[in-house]
């Protein structure tokens, strides 16, 4: 008896170190932002521990090879989305904009598998307790909402401050890792003409040397380059 309870708690402290281990590689990202495909991980490496735990038959050595295992399918997938910005959506899912200039699109709150009360319920919880405060509401991947509010109700709330404000706008990212977000540039009304110009202001002449490039009405494009490698 003594040595079954000997060989669990063995176990159940391999696994531990194993996980730990495995979630300290993954980086801090897992914790703060869980994505579908980080749930998926989180509950096969649970499973591969519990089941081993109880299982007599399964060693050790095999617990810590179907963790590794598991870590390097996941190692390979975060290298896959961050080299290809195309397998994101599929892999990590994309934001989708619920609220667009005070009004509540209906289409991308089904899409999201909201509805209106969830939704209050998640503006909420960002201090806004009333949907006619919100300009902009997004729906992040992780499944929280980031609220971008309108201008009388921003804090300080100009309207207290008797300061009348035009309304925000939204920020949107026209390169990413080296690519035109061409749905972006198409739905701001924009074209590749005026943002090679742009980026000629910039002393920037090509897309491939552009980390991320930000485009608000009324502001200059703002633009991070790839850090340049010593020589």
């Amino acid at each position: 008896m003594l040595n079954h309870y000997l060989s669990i708690a063995v176990e159940l402290v391999s696994g531990f170190v194993f996980l730990f281990i495995m979630t300290k590689l993954q980086g801090k990202t897992q914790f703060s932002q869980i994505t579908p495909f980080d749930f998926i991980s989180a509950i096969i490496l649970g499973e591969l521990v519990g089941n081993a735990i109880y299982d007599h038959e399964v060693k050790i050595g095999e617990i810590a090879f179907a963790v590794a295992l598991w870590g390097v399918l996941v190692y390979v997938t975060e290298t896959v989305t961050q080299k290809f910005i195309r397998s994101r959506k599929l892999l990590e899912g994309e934001p989708n904009i619920v609220v667009r200039k005070g009004k509540i699109k209906f289409e991308a709150l089904k899409k999201a598998k909201l509805d209106i009360n969830q939704l209050q319920s998640l503006v909420r919880q960002q201090g806004y307790f009333s949907l006619r405060e919100v300009e902009y509401a997004i729906i992040e991947t992780n499944g929280m909402v980031s609220v971008l509010p309108k201008a009388d109700y921003d804090t300080p709330k100009n309207s207290d401050m008797k300061i009348k404000a035009e309304d925000p706008s939204l920020p949107v990212n026209m390169i990413l890792d080296g690519e035109v977000v061409r749905e972006n540039l198409k739905e701001a009304g924009l074209d590749e003409q005026w943002l090679k110009n742009e980026l000629e202001k910039q002393k920037i002449h090509h897309y491939e040397d552009v980390l991320f490039a930000e485009w608000m009405e009324n502001e200059p494009l703002f633009v991070l380059e790839y850090e340049k490698k010593a020589n």
